[in-house]
């Protein structure tokens, strides 16, 4: 297999479940231990019940039924296991590859903070919407700020 195919393969998996990735790759311990601590705050922050709520467009009864406190873990832990899966299959071998996960993970949380507030265009967007939507600024300042620091 490319490595191109495998870190695609390992990021897709890191995607649907942190640890996955780590599982398929041999790291056991690490694999567990992500996937642990993903059904621990994913339980305390009633994300699943979040995810459904939303989906049926029930924002406010998912904002009611978030834990912000728990919740505001999630993307650390999501956007760290990606990294992990990205690097442990051959990617991020270039300089400051981590910020587009790591700018990703800031805003993200940030989203978190401001979610059961923000509207656009008059939109409640809620706690799974709009810190979905943070994903594409955090990617952006993520890469722009990598290929500034690799032109220096």
């Amino acid at each position: 297999m490319k490595i191109k195919d495998k870190v695609l393969e390992s990021i897709l998996w890191s995607i649907a479940l942190p640890g996955f990735s780590q599982l398929l790759n041999g790291r056991l311990f690490k694999g567990t231990l992500f996937m642990i601590l993903e059904f621990l705050i994913n339980i305390n922050a009633h994300f699943n019940e979040i995810i459904l709520l939303s989906f049926l467009g029930k924002i406010e009864e998912a904002n009611a039924r978030a834990d912000y406190q728990w919740l505001m873990f999630y993307p650390c832990l999501y956007f760290f296991a990606m990294w992990d899966a990205f690097k442990e299959a051959g990617g991020g071998k270039k300089p400051y590859a981590y910020l587009p996960f790591v700018l990703s993970a800031y805003f993200v949380t940030t989203g978190i903070m401001f979610s059961a507030r923000v509207k656009i265009y008059g939109v409640l967007l809620g706690s799974m919407w709009f810190p979905m939507l943070c994903v594409v600024p955090g990617l952006a300042v993520g890469f722009a700020l990598k290929w500034t620091l690799n032109k220096l």
